[in-house]
């Protein structure tokens, strides 16, 4: 994490496009004089802030936890982030997806034959930021084309998340915290 200079940016817990998701204020740095507009009884001050910001380097390594898995993937959450995926290609190969459990497996070969390691939910993963997606979820004006009678299109643009991170634990140390401690 580091902090970031905010100004004229929303408040708490919100995605800012291309800064991250802003967790808190750290501080304010300066006031300017308060203005009352005609017209308007409020009181309008230019303020000058910092928050603290979450957007992790690509390559930064992380901890989390596992929300689930899918055909699409791993998802991972840090606790107070959840758009987080690891999708197949970039899980420790071979791997496959059992039908049955709902998870994913590493066919982990030995000298002894094959294990399976299943990555099931709630299992802590250490990965690795390899790409990061921000789309930018503003309110738009009317369009002047014929307005929509499917709602179904506008419903899954609202869920679509502000911003979203692609992770990869196809390399050696990275995976289940399980998988490489003894316990």
């Amino acid at each position: 994490m580091y902090i970031a200079q905010a100004r004229n940016y929303p408040g708490l817990e919100k995605v800012v496009y291309n800064v991250g998701l802003c967790i808190c204020l750290y501080d304010i740095t300066k006031l300017e004089d308060s203005y009352i507009f005609p017209g308007d009884g409020a009181s309008h001050t230019k303020v000058h802030f910092r928050y603290v910001v979450f957007h992790p380097f690509l390559d930064e390594i992380l901890v989390g936890e596992i929300k689930g898995c899918s055909l699409e993937g791993v998802r991972v959450s840090l606790g107070f982030f959840d758009d987080i995926l690891i999708p197949p290609e970039s899980l420790q190969q071979p791997a496959k997806f059992d039908e049955a459990e709902q998870v994913w497996v590493w066919e982990y070969e030995t000298e002894e034959g094959a294990h399976d390691l299943y990555m099931d939910a709630g299992e802590e993963i250490r990965f690795r930021v390899v790409d990061e997606t921000f789309i930018d979820t503003s309110p738009t004006g009317p369009s002047s084309a014929q307005p929509s009678t499917s709602g179904a299109a506008d419903e899954a643009q609202k869920k679509e998340a502000p911003y979203t991170l692609v992770g990869s634990i196809s390399e050696p140390g990275l995976g289940l915290l399980s998988w490489w401690t003894n316990s």
